[in-house]
Order: C-alpha cells, then sequence, then structure tokens
C-alpha cells in the first residue's frame, strides 16, 4: 500500500520560513552579516550638526541623527530575518547614543 501512496511535493513558495521548532530557515554567510553589523555602526554614526543651534519650542536642536533614521528604514525593508532586524536595532541604538556624545558627523 505504501509504495502506491505518491509523495507530496515541496516547492519553495510552499516552504516556511520558520521551521516546526521555531528556527528560521534563512541562511546568510558570516561576511554578509558583518558587512551588514559595519553598515549599521556607520550609519549610526551618520549625525547631522549644526553649527548654530536652533531652537524648536525653546529647546536648542544642534544635532539631528539623520544616519539612523535612514539605516532604521532601510532595516525594516531590507532584512529578512526578525532575529537579525533585533540585533540590528540594538547595536543601532547603542551606536547612535555613543556617536552623540563622538564628534561624528556632518558639520552643516
Amino acid at each position: 500500500m505504501s509504495k502506491n501512496r505518491k509523495k507530496q511535493r515541496t516547492y519553495a513558495r510552499n516552504r516556511p520560513v520558520v521551521s516546526r521548532r521555531g528556527l528560521e530557515n534563512l541562511w546568510e554567510s558570516d561576511g554578509v552579516y558583518v558587512l551588514k553589523l559595519v553598515l549599521v555602526t556607520l550609519g549610526g554614526l551618520m549625525w547631522v550638526r549644526l553649527s548654530h543651534p536652533i531652537l524648536v519650542a525653546n529647546i536648542p536642536v544642534g544635532a539631528f541623527p539623520a544616519g539612523s533614521l535612514i539605516t532604521a528604514l532601510l532595516l525594516a525593508w531590507r532584512e529578512r530575518a526578525q532575529f537579525n532586524r533585533k540585533i540590528m536595532y540594538a547595536v543601532l541604538v547603542v551606536v547612535t547614543i555613543i556617536g552623540f556624545f563622538v564628534d561624528a558627523g556632518i558639520v552643516i
């Protein structure tokens, strides 16, 4: 009886991204992952600094994290693995905070 029963084919579009055990099936090399981390780090360090601070609701604003916002949007748009996205967001927040105190960025 078992010989007559045909095995159901599994096509790539039908395969789930998450396995039955909850592990993600996406695979990328270590070099690609390190490159993404380096790009997120550089994006977090990109601040647009103003030579003369402007007042917004009586609060002086002297810098704007433009690189962090662009990097966060790119991560949300391009990164498929949720676990990697969470790590990248955490790295981005830490590097952005450090980048505020380091004189890194563009002065306008």
